[in-house]
């Protein structure tokens, strides 16, 4: 039957298809919906993990136990599960395991621009790539088979064009895969003795794999009218040099990326009088083309810096052709901003109020960094911001203590701020750490994570309690605060960063987002009252603006938090 699908979605039914039994994620855009896609099957059990690396090592789990597996993550929640990836490469699996890794080309919810296919080629792991929503099905579909009869885990990259973008796919049944589990030192444990005799293994399956790839039908080549330029693309590249060119030229497409095929390439070149690579971020291919021998044109011409674009590659190719529809006029611009009523921003306006040094973390309260709270000085990665905290006040030699403190999201303290925390307590650092508790994992959806008391099908199921965690790791002061009560987060900030210990505040407070939080009416501004002095504006909620001198309340956007109110010294602010 055919569909019209995402990309993730596809990927979801392929995984379906081929018989998946598990599967173990963390949530990051724009891999999510695999996961929550695949969730709703129910021959499948589904989870979100605490963080990515134990999300892969549980996927090797179930497919050393006989079950197909997949975990997924973003380009870098690969980084954190690199551990055992390189090692997964060595033992191989029973049942076949794929690992699913989304590129965000463009950062559209990232913190760097970083090209996953080094990870294939580092790790000596088969990577297929995807173009739409169809070969999305049919990769995942391909790469249990894969990884089944060359004993290998096998990555399957998205990236954002491919993820968010429908089209449409042929649907099929559901097989059944079971293997049987039998004890196998040799293989499994990779103890020095047993690693070493594994790596040839290794070196011998990649050989296997491009001799694969010289005649696989997913590397494809599409014949031209002319031979005097040969396009060599993959994934969302391969979209944008067909929509320029049509069948002008040839295109070698490459649906795996690692390993290449050699021959194939060498003949391709030579099929054409010109040969023109084009991929997105690094000169990935370019630098395979080269190390042939080959002369090619490559990241000379087009950036490896954002994502491409039709046009971007007519440009490159020194056409003047203007695809797609342009607006009139520019649109405005929309910096991003927390929602009204988000929990995060009176302690924020506190922090700034208190001119501390913040140390942020990944989250929706990294919107803290922008105007007008400007509250955070340095965001890195998942839990670096407790990490870095003990850093900064260590090395400080206690100049740092009484101003600075680290700020962390629940999901994210539980994905990898434990450890950081377990250090400070260790190494007795004298300072505080706010774990911004909104009860959810906000910004890639409203997943949820161990400390909401659901699981990823929304089933009841154990809690982590935080005050409980953060003392049995050693921290003696731990105290909750309401971050809509400004007072109290003062007083309560002031009194923890006075005390000479390391010490936990949780700001706790539910995303003003979730379904079942019950909002007070809005507030509405006594124009009379109102002198103008903007200091409601100090906070950047999205729902207060000055028009015609005075404060206005977008009553369609207000929740009635009452933090502005807080923030009026004349009383104009008050409940509808």
């Amino acid at each position: 039957m055919k569909q019209l699908m995402l990309g993730n979605e596809a990927v979801a039914r392929g995984l379906y298809e081929a018989g998946c039994r598990f599967v173990s994620s963390y949530p990051g855009t724009p891999s999510t919906e695999i996961t929550e896609a695949i969730a709703k099957y129910e021959e499948v059990y589904a989870e979100w993990a605490p963080n990515e690396k134990v999300a892969m090592e549980a996927a090797f789990g179930a497919s050393m136990a006989g079950r197909r597996s997949f975990c997924g993550m973003k380009h870098v929640g690969l980084n954190v599960a690199a551990d055992p990836l390189f090692t997964i490469s060595y033992t191989g699996v029973n049942a076949g395991m794929v690992i699913g890794v989304a590129d965000d080309a463009g950062m559209h919810s990232s913190q760097n621009e970083q090209d996953s296919r080094h990870y294939a080629m580092a790790a000596k792991i088969p990577m297929l790539e995807p173009a739409d929503s169809g070969e999305a099905l049919a990769f995942a579909k391909l790469a249990y088979e894969l990884s089944e009869r060359f004993d290998t885990p096998v990555l399957l990259k998205m990236c954002t064009r491919v993820s968010h973008s429908q089209s449409v796919v042929e649907t099929g049944s559901r097989a059944e895969t079971l293997k049987e589990y039998e004890k196998d030192i040799p293989k499994y444990v990779m103890m020095p003795g047993n690693a070493k005799r594994r790596h040839p293994v290794v070196e011998a399956r990649t050989q296997a794999l491009v001799e694969y790839a010289e005649t696989a039908e997913i590397n494809r080549v599409e014949n031209g009218k002319s031979n005097a330029i040969g396009f060599l693309t993959s994934s969302t590249s391969y979209q944008y040099v067909k929509e320029v060119f049509g069948d002008q030229y040839p295109v070698l497409k490459l649906g795996m990326i690692w390993p290449m095929p050699e021959k194939k390439i060498h003949s391709f070149a030579e099929s054409v009088e010109k040969l023109v690579v084009v991929e997105e971020l690094d000169g990935f291919i370019e630098a395979h083309c080269k190390s042939l021998g080959l002369a090619c044109v490559g990241k000379d011409s087009f950036s490896c810096i954002d994502e491409l674009s039709q046009n971007k590659v007519a440009s490159a190719m020194g056409i003047c052709k203007t695809c797609g529809t342009a607006l009139d006029a520019p649109i405005p611009a929309r910096p991003p901003v927390m929602c009204a009523g988000c929990p995060h921003r009176g302690l924020f306006y506190t922090l700034k109020k208190n001119k501390l040094t913040v140390l942020g973390d990944i989250g929706c309260y990294t919107l803290g960094a922008v105007a007008p709270l400007q509250a955070v000085d340095s965001v890195i990665c998942m839990g670096a911001s407790v990490s870095g905290l003990h850093g900064f006040s260590k090395s400080q030699e206690g100049a740092a203590d009484n101003k600075t403190v680290a700020v962390i999201g629940d999901s994210t303290f539980m994905h990898s701020g434990i450890t950081g925390l377990v250090n400070m307590a260790y190494n007795e650092s004298n300072a505080t750490v706010i774990i911004v508790d909104n009860s959810i994992t906000g910004m890639t959806g409203h997943q949820q994570n161990p400390t909401t008391g659901f699981n990823l099908k929304g089933d009841p199921c154990a809690k982590i309690d935080l005050e409980t965690l953060c003392r049995a790791v050693g921290i003696q002061r731990v105290r909750v605060i309401d971050p809509y009560n400004l007072a109290e987060c003062d007083a309560v900030i002031k009194e923890e960063l006075a005390a000479n210990e390391p010490s936990v505040i949780i700001s706790r407070r539910p995303c003003a987002l979730l379904k079942y939080v019950k909002h007070k009416a809005p507030l509405t501004v006594n124009s009379d009252k109102c002198v103008g002095c903007k200091a409601c504006m100090k906070i950047g909620c999205p729902a207060i603006s000055i028009i015609d001198g005075k404060a206005k309340v977008d009553a369609t956007q207000c929740v009635g938090c009452g933090v502005c109110e807080q923030l009026c010294k004349v009383g104009a602010l008050t409940e509808v």
